[in-house]
């Protein structure tokens, strides 16, 4: 697989507004999400591109705020949290979107889990995960069991993911955190860039195209995105590149 080259140009664009996923994005897929790595370098180049953009560089995750802070740390970014429940803005305030009733959903999934010690159930502000990495047999008992449990539920989606399946409220989603994005400083009139890696990206992809913006796949699989970079590494070097480079013409005024 190789990387479009177009890519490396979109992330380098000094007008863009850049939207960013986090695992499989920014750092390579853990066996559970706490053992990832956050490199030195990755920050760095945030750091930079964030001023070189005037601060229109954002991270939109499936992982709550407070974790991607802790992960990021030094660096407090913009950052949309549990697929847009949770999303803060350049102004620093956190908002939060009323959570739907996952009791059922809950109880399905512990259930399972404590039946099977291969996975384990997430529970975030707004959505409930339940991993299945250490026990990828077990794939469709854990869709089945979750399908049931929303069955009667409209206001829940379940959606699935690498080695995950995740139940969040129907209706939002990482486009949805784009668009508010979008519509505040610094990032409003901007073109929007998204780069994800999972099949829980494609609503960015889906609408930051649909807006004339740009979506790129990280990784192999099937996507709506238009372009794409082979890897996580690969994309983490892109940044790394894009944030060297100069500043020039309406930038530098």
């Amino acid at each position: 697989m190789s990387t479009d080259t177009a890519a490396h140009d979109l992330l380098a664009a000094p007008d863009c507004a850049l939207f960013l996923d986090f695992d499989g994005t920014l750092v390579d897929i853990a066996a559970r999400p706490d053992q990832v790595v956050v490199l030195p370098e990755m920050l760095a180049a945030l750091a930079a591109l964030q001023t070189r953009l005037e601060g229109r560089v954002a991270v939109v995750s499936g992982r709550p705020v407070a974790e991607l802070d802790a992960l990021l740390a030094p660096l407090r970014l913009p950052a949309a949290g549990v697929h847009g429940m949770e999303r803060r803005g350049a102004d620093g305030v956190l908002r939060r979107l009323p959570p739907p009733d996952f009791d059922a959903v809950r109880k399905a999934a512990q259930a399972l889990a404590a039946r099977h010690s291969g996975l384990w159930v997430e529970e975030k502000y707004g959505a409930l995960a339940l991993h299945y990495r250490q026990a990828p047999e077990l794939q469709e008992v854990c869709r089945a069991a979750l399908h049931e449990a929303i069955r009667y539920s409209p206001e829940l989606l379940l959606m699935e993911g690498k080695m995950i399946i995740e139940v969040k409220a129907a209706g939002i989603g990482k486009g949805t955190a784009i668009r508010d994005f979008l519509a505040e400083a610094p990032f409003a009139g901007h073109r929007a860039v998204f780069a994800g890696d999972d099949t829980t990206d494609e609503a960015g992809f889906d609408y930051v195209q649909g807006i004339g913006g740009a979506g790129i796949k990280v990784g192999a699989g099937p996507s709506v995105a238009q372009h794409r970079i082979a890897s996580a590494q690969d994309l983490r070097a892109a940044l790394a590149r894009a944030a060297a480079m100069p500043v020039t013409g309406k930038e530098a005024t």
